[in-house]
């Protein structure tokens, strides 16, 4: 499967980047690639990456997200991610980059209500 990505400028100055496919070793840089190319031609107040259609990542993609957030950073951008897949969520847990990105809670397909099924133990 190949990576689609779009790229949207949304109200109050927040540009959406929604890749769609699968980031990995042959397409990590498409993910770095976008993010420099929004902050080239502008300098929105947040950039939203919506990894709701990534069906998968891995170690490289992480590390182009990794090198998108450095990147958005030292331009005084923060880059958050928005509705991450449950294996991109997974993926970000497991290598303690959940809270980096913040800590957005994983998309659920298929919920009419928008909330997951399933509620974690709040205490």
């Amino acid at each position: 499967m190949s990576l689609s990505i779009l790229t949207s400028a949304m109200p109050d100055g927040v540009v959406e980047i929604a890749p769609r496919g699968e980031i990995d070793v042959d397409t990590a840089h498409e993910v770095r690639e976008a993010v420099a190319a929004v902050l080239t031609k502008s300098r929105p107040n947040r950039i939203q990456l919506n990894m709701r259609l990534v069906s998968f990542i891995d170690s490289v993609g992480i590390s182009a997200m990794v090198a998108g957030f450095q990147t958005a950073e030292v331009s005084g951008v923060k880059l958050v991610v928005t509705e991450p897949s449950r294996f991109v969520h997974r993926q970000l847990w497991v290598t303690g980059l959940l809270g980096l990105f913040g800590a957005p809670e994983p998309y659920y397909a298929g919920s009419s209500a928008g909330t997951p099924e399933v509620q974690s133990a709040g205490g």
